[in-house]
């Protein structure tokens, strides 16, 4: 189908706007997080702090995010989005909120370190530690410590999928799901078909991908280890039930969806969500964009029945 109106109108307010790939990774960063302003004000929750704790790395800040209510409550380890390279705790503030509504769960938002100056796998490492971390500790966040998932958008999503196979072949915690929100599972060479499809002119470019790709894998060799591209990964076997949210008009479509498609063949239940008419990134647009609005409904209602309690 054609691109949604509503999203062509957000490309349409775009137009002009250097591409990522074109800028320093300081202009990029100032980039995305002028964007905060443009999004639909986020659900109303319990409540929300900050803390930070000691990682792989140094310090390592989480926020969390309570629905309200008595408890005990899931939990949503979230790890954000944006090629690796970009984004923040405030960038995914809004998104994180209407997860935290939606699904009746706490969210713990993970501010991993980021590349270029932290390269694979540090931003991976951060995100295991939190996981083990929120799992310890799930008691003083009123949470239940046997019904945690973990999620992310595009980088994030990469990061969650990491994750989980390495939570599985470490010992745990053991996830109840893993949202995986049109996220990147492979190299950007040779690519699929939907890299070709969506190279240009749909907010995320095959060009950013290659941009993001180079600051953060040490070298293109990098690109076969499945913890940097899952679908690689030899061995899908007993992995956490997954939600894979795709777009039409992005150019991770097709990796999304065969990551799903492969979790199924290894006996894991995985759902593939295509949403057509939409872009890379339109989770953003909850409260603008009315299918947004539907597919973060549809993450939540997915979160809230993985969640339940046994």
């Amino acid at each position: 189908m054609p691109v949604d109106p509503q999203i062509q109108a957000l490309l349409d307010m775009g137009t002009g706007v250097p591409a990522t790939n074109t800028l320093s990774v300081t202009e990029a960063r100032a980039q995305y997080e002028a964007r905060i302003p443009l999004m639909a004000p986020p659900a109303t929750i319990g409540s929300v702090d900050q803390r930070t704790i000691a990682g792989p790395g140094g310090d390592l800040a989480l926020r969390i995010y309570r629905p309200p209510g008595e408890g005990p409550f899931p939990v949503l380890v979230f790890f954000h989005g944006s090629g690796f390279v970009l984004c923040s705790l405030d960038t995914h503030d809004g998104m994180c909120r209407n997860l935290c509504a939606g699904a009746q769960c706490i969210v713990v938002s993970v501010d991993y370190r980021l590349a270029p100056e932290h390269k694979f796998p540090a931003g991976l490492e951060d995100c295991v530690f939190a996981t083990r971390w929120v799992a310890a500790h799930a008691q003083e966040l009123n949470g239940d410590p046997a019904r945690i998932a973990i999620g992310g958008d595009s980088a994030g999503g990469n990061m969650a999928a990491a994750a989980a196979l390495r939570l599985r072949d470490e010992g745990g915690p053991p996830l109840r799901g893993q949202l995986l929100i049109y996220p990147v599972t492979d190299y950007h060479t040779p690519g699929t078909p939907s890299y070709q499809q969506n190279a240009a002119g749909y907010g995320l470019t095959r060009d950013t991908m290659v941009w993001f790709w180079d600051h953060y894998l040490n070298s293109p060799a990098d690109a076969a280890n499945p913890l940097a591209s899952p679908l690689r990964a030899p061995d899908l076997r007993g992995l956490p039930p997954a939600l894979v949210v795709t777009a039409e008009y992005d150019p991770l479509r097709d990796e999304g969806e065969l990551y799903a498609a492969r979790l199924r063949e290894a006996g894991t239940p995985a759902i593939t969500s295509r949403w057509d008419g939409m872009n890379h990134g339109f989770f953003f647009w909850a409260g603008r964009v009315d299918k947004a609005g539907e597919a973060m409904a549809e993450s939540c209602r997915w979160l809230r029945q993985v969640l339940q309690p046994s």
